[in-house]
């Protein structure tokens, strides 16, 4: 009989967590009976009856948990008698909260996804990695997108918020007035709406108004990926940066910050893709504009095969899988 694996996930939002745990779930069926219990995110789920009965059971079961809600919910179990194991992925980069470190202490294994995360951390922790769905990330031509008359498209998909860079983007974006078959498209969250019209104004300042556009955070992100030729992420911290590996799975030339998040692991400078330095708006403009002139070569197809030898949501739930027995 199988071991039963958990996963927990109670957020309303759609977040790079929700597809991180949706893009390994298919690949714990060969070595678990595998169950989502919760909210927000697609697989099979479990109700709170049956779970209690596996939890109370002889079954030996693993619960994997991703925010503090949801281990607050399984500690109580345990504290009624239930005995599992407890997986926590610490998915933010910065330093605990006193409420945080406490949850993560009485796991039975933490895990955090990049070295900068695990060293700040202070606690043994095993580090994975996200990976992606490569079969549904991945290049597709003649995407376009509606409403955006340009034919080439750079884009930064994300929050939008001071933290992810969104300034230097724009500031950097000034050499697409030289370029007028050139648009970037900004696609996530807003956070605050005076951050937006501040965005706005420094388009407009630069000319570059009718060349810029604001989407929505979308369900419908891989068509915006596969239409774009460009994709930046300025951020100046990440917890991993998935849409960074999202994009390049999809072909796209990605530039982003250095040392953030995962974006130094997964990119080689000049070979499959481009860094810079964060807060940099100069370098950043410098690197559009020879990405726009083909001087720096767009490296599209070499970040796609970066992810599909190192990155798959596969070779992720491959990794897990030795976390949760051992």
């Amino acid at each position: 009989m199988k071991p039963i694996l958990i996963h927990t996930h109670f957020h309303k939002r759609r977040t790079g967590v929700t597809r991180s745990i949706e893009n390994v779930l298919p690949f714990f069926d060969t070595k678990f009976e595998t169950y989502l219990f919760g909210y927000g995110a697609k697989g099979k789920h479990i109700s709170i009856k049956n779970l209690t009965n596996l939890l109370f059971s002889d079954r030996e079961v693993v619960v994997h948990c991703h925010r503090n809600n949801e281990i607050i919910r399984m500690l109580f179990f345990r504290f009624l008698g239930a005995k599992f194991k407890l997986i926590a992925t610490r998915h933010a980069e910065t330093i605990p909260s006193g409420l945080t470190m406490k949850l993560l202490k009485k796991s039975d294994k933490v895990i955090t996804l990049v070295k900068s995360m695990s060293k700040k951390l202070g606690i043994k922790n095993t580090i994975v990695g996200h990976g992606v769905n490569v079969a549904l990330f991945k290049p597709k031509e003649n995407i376009q997108l509606k409403n955006i008359p340009q034919e080439n498209i750079i884009l930064c998909a994300g929050r939008v918020r001071k933290a992810k860079g969104h300034l230097d983007l724009l500031n950097a974006a000034k050499v697409l007035r030289e370029h007028q078959n050139w648009a970037l498209v900004i696609v996530g969250k807003v956070d605050k709406p005076n951050f937006l019209t501040e965005l706005k104004a420094i388009a407009k300042n630069h000319f570059i108004e009718n060349q810029v556009f604001f989407r929505d955070e979308t369900l419908d992100i891989i068509s915006f990926y596969q239409a774009s030729k460009i994709a930046v992420v300025p951020s100046y911290s990440e917890g991993f940066s998935l849409v960074t590996a999202e994009a390049m799975s999809c072909g796209c030339a990605v530039i982003a910050t250095k040392n953030v998040g995962v974006h130094s692991s997964l990119i080689t400078h000049g070979e499959n893709g481009y860094l810079f330095e964060a807060g940099n708006s100069d370098a950043l403009a410098m690197l559009l504009e020879k990405s726009i002139h083909n001087r720096a070569p767009l490296l599209g197809i070499q970040a796609r095969q970066e992810i599909l030898e190192n990155w798959s949501a596969k070779k992720e739930a491959e990794r897990l899988i030795d976390v949760y027995l051992t």
